[in-house]
């Protein structure tokens, strides 16, 4: 595929949640390109949002979770493994609870929930990550081997001593559809024993038998498995889900032995640490589709790189530019205001894509600090913007930017904007 995905309409399940027992129900709703998979809890003052990105993942024990406190999103690998193993790369995962439903312990409820609302293939190219070299991560018993690929293939080692798993491997090239028929499908698993020490800890509080392959000494409890080797398959699945927090799709040969959740998200920041992005561009016509700037105050040529926190954008200045008219005629100097303007403007571009609905929206900046000029641009010279998001409370936001002239900073600036209705 050479176009990003996201989904025709929305669509929802609703269910408890694996490890806190709360009810849920989960959405799944069209996001603009660009955007990524992000989360929204509507069940918090606010609704506050939070990326699929492994910036906000915490090394939480037997689930992933992304950020702390009352707004944390727990078990989150199940309903990310369905975004992400179908090919999926902008979506808004809308609930009103702290945890996904379990559901019958797989991803396949998701992946049927997504198929029925439809793919839908957007502007912007895909953003993969290329290994520069093998990556090697050791976290306790799990350890984990990537090198350069051009695909995602897998190959996963368990060893549990119980005589219906035991020693199993597996290895599979991750597409679209071998995921949906391969993987989906693999229930997530448990021994018996570890019962009470576990929801002692508050944990598989919403566990039973018709969402969890149970394992007593005997054998399987309570139901059949789809597949012998179902459990290797689900810590495949698994796999998948903690990988799509990389916000790109990882090309590599990934081995992994006796992987865990904790183990695969610091896989996921060691590729992320040595990686290079090949990230997909905006151009101007996707740029003028999202901000309401126009010749000649549209300062902005293109988008080159875009995550949900993070944006970089570049400005080609030519001595054809109507401000140089006026501007110290015979001696073109870019005035300081247009440097912080374009700026603001690939801000703008960075918090609209937070939004649903961006032809509605317009971004208004509320403040300007700590503004500096490092050096003056001139025609020929080419601006790029590197602004980040530290900030965010509802639909306001402050960010720190930086305008580089060939690798040398010529202005900084830290800035507060707000999304209003247009």
């Amino acid at each position: 595929m050479s176009h990003r995905r996201t989904i025709a309409r929305a669509t929802a399940v609703a269910g408890i949640g694996l490890h806190l027992g709360k009810p849920c129900r989960l959405s799944f709703e069209p996001a603009a390109a660009g955007t990524g998979i992000r989360f929204r809890r509507t069940d918090l003052p606010g609704a506050p949002e939070t990326p699929a990105h492994v910036s906000v993942a915490e090394l939480a024990e037997r689930r992933t979770q992304l950020g702390t406190g009352d707004a944390a999103l727990h078990t989150v690998e199940h309903v990310l493994a369905a975004v992400a193993g179908i090919g999926i790369d902008d979506v808004l995962i809308v609930m009103d609870g702290p945890e996904p439903p379990i559901l019958d312990g797989s991803s396949r409820p998701f992946v049927a929930a997504l198929q029925e609302a439809g793919m839908v293939e957007q502007e912007g190219r895909l953003s993969y990550l290329h290994l520069g070299g093998p990556v090697r991560v050791v976290d306790g018993d799990s350890v984990y081997e990537a090198i350069p690929s051009d695909r995602l293939t897998l190959d996963v080692h368990i060893d549990f001593p119980h005589p219906v798993v035991g020693v199993q491997d597996g290895t599979w090239t991750v597409t679209p559809e071998l995921f949906a028929r391969e993987l989906a499908g693999a229930r997530t698993f448990g021994f018996m024993h570890e019962v009470d020490a576990l929801r002692a800890k508050g944990l598989i509080q919403g566990a039973s038998t018709e969402n969890t392959v149970a394992l007593d000494e005997q054998g399987v409890v309570g139901t059949t498995l789809r597949w012998p080797d179902e459990f290797v398959r689900h810590k495949a699945m698994d796999f998948v889900g903690d990988l799509a927090l990389a916000g790109a799709r990882v090309l590599a040969r990934i081995t992994a032995v006796k992987p865990s959740h904790r183990g695969t998200v610091m896989l996921v920041r060691a590729i992320l640490a040595q990686a290079r992005r090949e990230d997909y561009v905006l151009g101007i016509e996707d740029i003028m589709k999202v901000l309401p700037h126009r010749y000649p105050f549209l300062l902005v040529d293109r988008i080159l790189e875009l995550e949900p926190k993070r944006i970089v954008g570049i400005k080609n200045v030519t001595i054809n530019e109507p401000f140089f008219q006026g501007h110290f005629p015979g001696h073109p100097i870019m005035p300081g205001v247009l440097i912080v303007e374009a700026m603001a403007q690939v801000g703008g571009m960075l918090l609209m894509g937070t939004v649903q609905d961006p032809d509605s929206k317009v971004v208004y900046f509320m403040s300007l600090d700590n503004v500096k000029f490092r050096r003056p641009v001139k025609p020929g010279d080419q601006l790029r913007f590197e602004l980040e998001m530290v900030q965010v409370r509802g639909k306001m936001c402050r960010m720190q930017g930086v305008t580089k002239v060939d690798g040398d900073v010529v202005c900084e600036a830290e800035m507060a904007a707000m999304v209003r209705d247009r």
